[in-house]
């Protein structure tokens, strides 16, 4: 991971993700939580696997990542295996608070990982 990637995103509570619609192509930009995991990104979509960038992540799997003017582009990989899931839940529920995490997230049975190298 470059500095200019690692000092964007500490400290930052959301990173700006793009993804290519499946059926447009077109470049869809929303803010979303993350946590860091060496050199990876975490996100965990909202609705899971039901969610709407994640099944255009399916499809095409380069995504753009941006916080504090700095911006990476890599592959997504879906992660579907249940006890990664949870550790990546975890980890969310410690950096916003389970109370938040579980207001805001009501089903997470997928995640994707973003290689930050």
């Amino acid at each position: 991971m470059t500095k200019a990637v690692r000092e964007a995103l500490n400290g930052a509570s959301e990173v700006e993700l793009t993804v290519t619609g499946r059926r447009t192509g077109r470049q869809i930009s929303r803010p979303v939580w993350f946590v860091q995991e060496e050199e990876s990104a975490f996100l965990v979509p909202i609705t899971g696997s039901d969610s709407q960038w994640y099944k255009n992540v399916r499809q095409t799997p380069m995504v753009q990542l941006s916080a504090n003017g700095t911006a990476v582009s890599s592959t997504a990989t879906p992660i579907t295996d249940a006890d990664r899931v949870n550790h990546i839940v975890r980890m969310f529920r410690e950096k916003y608070g389970s109370d938040q995490f579980d207001a805001h997230y009501p089903k997470h049975d997928v995640a994707v990982q973003v290689s930050l190298t």
